[in-house]
């Protein structure tokens, strides 16, 4: 996975970049609104390996996609880093565990019992609801299946630590920024790597939870 970041305001170049590209990239999927709620220990221990880049270290959250920025049915998801490569656990959470006026407790008390036994050891390990986010994400990939794109844009980050019920109604003040994301098997990578030879961004360790973080005010 390679990361580029710039302005929103190259989203035209960054799009015409990938439509017109010799790999012949196409559009697998419609576009769609991505969130997720972000959980971590009490000490901010996800928050804190992750600045001091620590080389093996792990990300909880909760994904759910569409317009509804309540916590909704989805994947708990435990992103993990190891050195220079990636990889995700997931735990699918098949009924909403949110309703009007529905508690964090709550919220994580539903979510506990519809996973596995090592899911709920994930939920119980970060416990804290730390903030919500949510973008919007194209996708893309070559016309052989050998590399996949994704843009997202349109950030917006919701704080929720200290709160008793979800914040979905005031956002913190952030930059809006793109993300371009190419993603690729490792037999593959000298392929991506000419691949992406001339594309109009800058390549650079870029994580929207980091970003997210500082909008709230943790970092």
């Amino acid at each position: 996975e390679v990361k580029f970041a710039a302005y929103a305001q190259c989203y035209g170049d960054v799009r015409h970049w990938l439509r017109m590209h010799p790999a012949g990239f196409v559009i697998p999927y419609p576009a769609r609104r991505v969130n997720n709620v972000y959980f971590d220990t009490w000490d901010y221990r996800a928050y804190t390996e992750n600045l001091a880049g620590v080389s093996e270290r792990s990300k909880v959250r909760l994904r759910w996609y569409g317009d509804i920025v309540a916590p909704g049915s989805g994947v708990l998801e435990v992103k993990q880093k190891r050195n220079h490569f990636g990889g995700k656990l997931r735990y699918p959470i098949a009924e909403a565990p949110w309703s009007a006026g529905a508690t964090w407790r709550q919220i994580r008390a539903d979510m506990r019992a519809q996973l596995p036994l090592d899911g709920k050891a994930w939920l119980d390990h970060s416990p804290m609801p730390v903030m919500i986010n949510r973008y919007s994400r194209e996708y893309f990939e070559t016309a052989d299946g050998r590399v996949r794109a994704t843009i997202d844009r349109e950030q917006s980050v919701y704080d929720q630590r200290y709160r008793a019920v979800p914040n979905t109604r005031r956002p913190a003040v952030m930059q809006d920024t793109l993300v371009l994301e190419i993603k690729f098997a490792r037999a593959d990578r000298q392929f991506a790597v000419g691949l992406l030879a001339d594309v109009p961004m800058r390549v650079g360790r870029h994580s929207k939870f980091m970003n997210g973080l500082r909008a709230i005010g943790l970092v």
